[in-house]
C-alpha cells in the first residue's frame, strides 16, 4: 500500500492523505483524458490533472468525477502543490511542432511548456514518465531542440527512449503517427509494445452509427455527440482525397471539424489536377464529415464518454487532440511489466 498526498478542491489549501494499491499518476496537459482512460484501463489511477483550456472543463468534470482537476496555467503551479506519484504522463501542446503549422518548436511559448513538464518531473521524481507529441517534433528543423529535451530528461537520471508509433498498429482504426518519449529511473530501458497485426476497420468501428448522425444544431444538442459540422470545404481540404472506404482504416482524426474525414459512405473524391479534387456529381449528399461520436469511436473513446460543448468545433478539437485510448492502454500495460 502506498501513501499519496492529493490536493483538495480548493486547489492549494491543505492536503488529504489516502491509501491505494493502484500505481498512481499525475497527468499534465490533460486534454480530454484519452491517455488517462487508457492508463486506467491498464490498472493505473490518476490522482491529479492539470488542464488550462476552459472549453474542456465541463467535459472533464462530467467524465472524471474523482480526479482533482487543477485549472491553472501550468507555469503558475508550484511543484509542492502537486502530489507524489509513481508516474507522470502528458502531451505538452503540439501546435508549434506540427508540420502543418509554423514549425516554431521550442521558440514558440507553447513549445516552451515542455520545460514545465521537465520542471515537475525533476521535483516529483516519478519512477517513469510518458510524453506524447506530433511526428513533426522529429523534423530536422527541431533536431537541436529535441536533442536538448532528451538531454534534460537524461540529466534527471532517466533512461530515455522514444519512438514514432502508428496508432493503427495498436487496436485503433486510424492511421495516426505520434512520437512517444518514455523515461524510467533505476537504469531500466523500456521497450515499446509489439505491433498488433490485426487491423480494425472503419466498418468495425462506426458502421452502426451511420443512420444516427445529423447536422449540428445549437438548439438540439445531441447527448450522444452524433452531430457533424456542415461548413464548406477549404481548398486545402479539397487538395487531397478525404474518403476512406469501409474496409480501410480512417485518416488521422485532426483537432478541427473543418478537416474531419468524409464518411466512408461517399465515393472517392474525383481528381481534377494536382492539389485539386472535387466531389463526384450526383453524389454530393453523401459527402458529409464524420460526426463527433464517429471520430470519438475512431479514437477508441467509450460510448459512455460524453463531450460537452456549445460549438461543435470544440467537440472535434477535444477528440482530435486526444491520445487514442487503446494506444495509451497498450503503452500502459507494457509499462506495468517494468514496474
Amino acid at each position: 500500500m502506498q501513501e499519496i498526498a492529493i490536493l483538495n478542491k480548493k486547489e492549494i489549501a491543505k492536503t488529504i492523505v489516502f491509501k491505494t494499491s493502484q500505481p498512481t499518476l499525475i497527468s499534465l496537459f490533460f486534454g480530454a483524458g484519452g491517455m488517462d482512460l487508457g492508463f486506467e484501463k491498464a490498472g493505473f489511477k490518476t490522482i491529479y490533472a492539470n488542464e488550462y483550456d476552459k472549453a474542456i472543463w465541463n467535459t472533464l468534470e462530467h467524465n472524471f468525477e474523482n480526479i482533482n482537476l487543477d485549472k491553472r496555467d501550468i507555469r503558475k503551479v508550484k511543484t509542492e502543490e502537486i502530489p507524489d506519484c509513481i508516474g507522470i504522463i502528458g502531451g505538452p501542446p503540439c501546435q508549434s511542432w506540427s508540420e502543418a503549422g509554423a514549425l516554431r518548436g521550442i521558440d514558440d511559448p507553447r513549445g516552451k511548456l515542455f520545460y514545465d513538464y521537465i520542471r515537475i518531473i525533476k521535483a516529483k521524481k516519478p519512477k517513469f514518465f510518458v510524453a506524447e507529441n506530433v511526428s513533426g517534433i522529429l523534423h530536422k528543423k527541431h533536431q537541436k531542440a529535441f536533442d536538448e529535451i532528451l538531454s534534460r530528461f537524461k540529466e534527471l537520471g532517466y533512461n530515455v527512449v522514444y519512438k514514432l508509433l502508428n496508432a493503427s498498429d495498436y487496436g485503433v482504426p486510424q492511421d495516426r503517427e505520434r512520437v512517444f518519449i518514455v523515461g524510467f529511473s533505476n537504469n531500466i530501458k523500456f521497450e515499446f509494445p509489439n505491433i498488433n497485426n490485426k487491423k480494425i476497420t472503419l466498418k468495425d468501428a462506426i458502421f452502426d452509427l451511420q443512420d444516427t448522425a445529423k447536422p449540428f444544431s445549437k438548439e438540439e444538442f445531441d447527448d450522444f455527440n452524433n452531430e457533424y459540422y456542415t461548413g464548406s470545404f477549404s481548398s486545402i481540404f479539397m487538395s487531397r482525397n478525404r474518403v476512406r472506404p469501409w474496409n480501410k482504416q480512417s485518416f488521422t482524426i485532426q483537432a478541427g471539424g473543418r478537416h474531419a474525414p468524409i464518411h466512408p459512405q461517399a465515393p472517392e473524391m474525383e481528381f481534377v489536377e494536382q492539389n485539386k479534387r472535387i466531389l463526384k456529381k450526383n453524389n454530393e449528399y453523401l459527402y458529409r464529415r464524420l460526426s463527433v461520436r464517429e471520430c470519438a469511436r475512431i479514437q477508441t473513446f467509450p460510448d459512455d464518454f460524453k463531450f460537452i460543448y456549445s460549438n461543435v468545433l470544440d467537440g472535434y478539437k477535444m477528440v482530435g487532440n486526444a491520445v487514442p485510448v487503446n494506444l495509451a492502454m497498450e503503452i500502459a500495460k507494457q509499462i506495468l511489466k517494468y514496474l
